[in-house]
């Protein structure tokens, strides 16, 4: 007998642009080729047409890879948001600690393979994330990403001003 009721565990895939709330082209990422609750997997091939691609360098700097991992955060919570049934929100990047990586540019050709995994949030929407980005199945790069997401974006956008 089948069952035919959809769980948690029958995830469904979301494109990029659904889990993004950017509009092209500060859509850094190619795919979402992972998420669950624990952890998401973003990936990027590094092109003439990557946004920040500098062709004296041919590639792109690699202080772009703090950027490549919160939109993997951003992807990875509005996957699980959008599962729940709950609407895409904007975050916002706090800050990074201990960002090392081992090239000084994400050459053309470079498959990145950024993957992301919650440490903690609190109440205050406050959270924190380990990231690493691989390249062929080699870590090259890894941070921790501390994010804010506030309850109402809207509303803590317009008390900033």
């Amino acid at each position: 007998m089948t069952n035919l009721s959809t769980t948690k565990q029958d995830k469904k895939m979301f494109t990029i642009e659904q889990v993004l709330p950017h509009a092209h082209p500060m859509i850094l990422l190619d795919t979402l080729v992972h998420f669950s609750e624990e952890e998401a997997t973003c990936c990027h091939l590094i092109t003439p047409q990557s946004l920040l691609f500098d062709a004296a360098l041919q590639g792109v700097p690699s202080y772009v890879g703090i950027e490549y991992m919160a939109q993997s955060i951003a992807a990875y919570a509005n996957a699980n948001e959008l599962i729940n049934n709950r609407p895409v929100e904007i975050g916002f990047l706090v800050s990074s600690r201990k960002y090392k990586c081992d090239y000084p540019v994400f050459a053309l050709g470079m498959a990145l393979q950024i993957t992301v995994r919650p440490l903690y949030q609190d109440e205050s929407g406050l959270s924190a994330f380990d990231c690493v980005i691989f390249n062929a199945n080699k870590e090259i790069a890894s941070a921790r990403i501390n994010i804010f997401q506030p309850e109402n974006p809207a509303e803590f956008l317009a008390e900033q001003q």
